[in-house]
């Protein structure tokens, strides 16, 4: 049941988080579905994904944040299809006049060629090599790289230039890649992180509607660590009153399967992804709904999100400082490392291009 009158009266959103699609904050118009009295057939009521080409001008991102470990990324898509409510890349949408709600998950933006704008930007001469980190805004193997396929040919050129990279996903089509990703993880150029927010399969489908379902990443988990690759399992984000009991079963699922380090980061809410999230949780969870948003705001200083730095990705508070610690007592216990596995940086070379006259010496 949608919440605003920005979806059409009866249309069916089966499978997506966001029941709503209110414009994004830089819009001063308000846009309204109004039924043209036409009845259409069922199917033709689903909301369905759209994906446009983008032609990328740029390849690499990066930031100056002291909250991050790394300072560049790489994002092969806008928008995710995956479609998890809790999304705090949602807002990015924005940028593009598309709505942080419904648009987010089903106008997605494929980014085919940014391998070759890749190319030239690590061969330029003032490029200083450190790691990239992919899949940190929207995930990389969302479904739609399974017929775009432009995550593998960003991992081909990385791979031809030995460069190191850091890659965070729920989707499975990354197992179509561990052949290239084990091959740099043996140089010690690649490692991945795998969220597991929860190991409840129906929560789950509610909170990560079209995301794999716990137990098929916790077999990509496996499978990525069979072939050599070293693995975080990320569990995040972590929901108070609503995942967070989860912590330590959901490390020890991850460590049972192969992941050799663990992390977890609490619920962030930032701009339209709070009153998403609010509006999901009232729906989804009416009986406690209130201590979801209570605890989440104690988390935040009496906010629902503090973006300053330094405190937007630990939070605050008791049970901040809790969450901390049982994390730390649960690394310990199971053996797994914080943080992400270290990469190498001194193995970077710019391959020779096609043309170009080899060196004798």
């Amino acid at each position: 049941m949608t919440t605003d009158d920005s979806i059409l009266p009866g249309q069916r959103l089966r499978g997506r988080g966001a029941d709503s699609n209110r414009r994004g904050r830089f819009e001063r118009q308000t846009l309204a579905a109004h039924h043209d009295g036409w009845e259409i057939e069922e199917e033709a009521r689903l909301v369905r994904t759209e994906v446009r080409l983008e032609r990328p001008r740029s390849a690499i991102t990066y930031n100056r944040s002291p909250d991050l470990p790394f300072d560049r990324s790489i994002n092969p898509y806008r928008g995710c299809e995956h479609g998890c409510i809790y999304c705090y890349a949602r807002p990015s949408h924005a940028f593009l006049n598309l709505s942080p709600g419904l648009d987010f998950e089903t106008r997605l933006i494929a980014r085919p060629g940014i391998a070759d704008v890749l190319d030239a930007e690590l061969r330029r001469r003032a490029y200083k090599v450190a790691p990239i980190a992919i899949g940190t805004n929207t995930d990389p193997y969302q479904p739609i790289d399974r017929d775009h396929g432009i995550m593998r040919q960003v991992l081909e050129v990385l791979s031809a230039f030995r460069h190191p990279v850091w890659i965070t996903t729920r989707g499975t089509t990354i197992e179509r890649d561990i052949d290239l990703i084990a091959a740099m993880a043996a140089d010690g150029l690649a490692a991945v992180s795998v969220s597991v927010t929860t190991l409840d399969e129906t929560l789950a489908r509610k909170m990560e509607p079209r995301a794999p379902s716990p137990k098929r990443r916790l077999q990509m988990i496996r499978a990525l660590a069979s072939a050599g690759i070293p693995v975080r399992v990320q569990v995040s984000p972590l929901i108070p009153a609503l995942t967070d009991h989860e912590l330590e079963a959901v490390m020890a699922a991850g460590a049972e399967a192969g992941a050799t380090y663990a992390n977890s980061i609490p619920l962030r809410l930032p701009l339209e992804v709070a009153e998403l999230f609010r509006q999901w949780i009232e729906a989804t969870f009416p009986d406690r709904a209130a201590r979801v948003m209570g605890r989440v705001r104690e988390l935040h200083g009496g906010r629902d999100y503090d973006p300053e730095f330094g405190k937007r990705m630990t939070g605050q508070g008791l049970w901040a400082d809790l969450i901390h610690r049982r994390a730390d007592v649960s690394r310990k216990r199971l053996g797994l490392g914080s943080g992400l596995p270290p990469l190498r940086s001194d193995l970077f070379v710019a391959p020779p291009k096609a043309g170009d006259q080899l060196t004798l010496f």
